[in-house]
């Protein structure tokens, strides 16, 4: 009788075992198929996105060019039509980010700055300069840059980095939704990223 009991518990030890060590390994392959999961998520959403606007501006420019010191000068002026397409783009497959497995973590390390791009298309009417004070090179050059610190004034008082940063934090949430939906906690540096709202209050 006894022996029987015995085999009896041995055999349900045994059961136990490998029921445990099956739940074990069911959990870590559902863990590991999680991670892998996030990480194709994140590469699917690391792309670039780019926000596009138009600038339109109209600048007098003027030289002048002392001939005999102050008392003789030679200008030059021409009235420039600014037509601008500025870009903000984040390319978000440099994202840095850590998965930690053991307590379900996706950590975001740090976002990518948004790249800025003016390209301005210059028109020149009604230029006028002499013999002493000619248009050069030097001159294009200076209004080019004169026009794109001018843009980038502007850009700065616009909405165009605001709705860029909108559509920045509309791929950030996809990870938030896809982490949330498997059990597993979002962090933004050392910031938990509790809701969907959390994303608004994020400092890029």
């Amino acid at each position: 009788m006894r022996k029987i009991l015995f085999g009896v518990v041995i055999t349900l030890v045994i059961l136990f075992t490998f029921k445990y060590c099956g739940d074990k390994r069911e959990d870590k392959i559902v863990l590991q198929e999680s991670s892998a999961l996030i990480q194709k998520q994140i590469k699917n959403v690391g792309k670039l996105i780019v926000t596009e606007g138009h600038f339109s501006e109209v600048f007098n420019y003027k030289n002048s060019k002392e001939i005999f010191g102050e008392y003789l000068t030679s200008d030059k002026k021409a009235l420039v039509v600014v037509n601008a397409e500025v870009t903000i783009a984040y390319d978000l497959s440099k994202i840095e980010f850590k998965i930690d497995e053991a307590t379900k973590t996706l950590q975001i390390i740090s976002i990518p700055k948004e790249e800025i791009k003016i390209n301005p298309d210059l028109e020149y009417y009604d230029m006028q300069s002499d013999f002493f004070n000619p248009f050069e090179a030097k001159d294009y050059n200076d209004i080019k840059n004169t026009v794109k610190v001018s843009l980038a004034k502007k850009l700065e008082t616009s909405d165009l980095k605001a709705n860029a940063k909108n559509r920045l934090i509309s791929e950030l949430s996809k990870f938030y939704i896809l982490t949330n939906s498997l059990g597993w906690t979002l962090k933004y540096n050392e910031t938990q990223m509790e809701s969907l709202d959390t994303f608004q209050n994020l400092k890029l």
